[in-house]
């Protein structure tokens, strides 16, 4: 009786301990956009400032070597939507000049994108 009971708190205690290691991360805001397979427009030029940045949880690479790309506010159907990061492969010799937002003098927002730079 002692030991069928013993063996039930274990299992609670440890199944407890296990799920407490599970974390659910909320979705950002909005709809996730990934970006179109084809060219994108070196810059985008808009009167609304971007969201606060959005805090992104980063996986584990894939595969060793694999390079984050963190996620950036595009804007798109007139308005901002998070783009979430992924991972790429590397590109020797370059490395990720991320994207970012750039107030211009006449006070609209430049959206300058991710490029590699040598």
């Amino acid at each position: 009786m002692i030991s069928t009971l013993f063996f039930r708190v274990a299992l609670c205690a440890s199944a407890t301990l296990l799920l407490s290691a599970c974390v659910v991360a909320p979705y950002p805001p909005g709809p996730m956009v990934y970006p179109p397979p084809g060219p994108v427009a070196a810059e985008m030029v808009i009167g609304v400032p971007p969201p606060a940045p959005y805090g992104e949880v980063i996986p584990v690479a894939p595969y060793a070597g694999a390079v984050w790309i963190g996620g950036y506010w595009g804007y798109a159907q007139g308005r901002h939507q998070w783009v979430p990061g992924r991972y790429v492969q590397p590109r020797p010799g370059y490395h990720w000049q991320a994207h970012q937002w750039v107030q211009g003098p006449r006070g609209n927002w430049h959206l300058r994108g991710g490029v590699w730079v040598r």
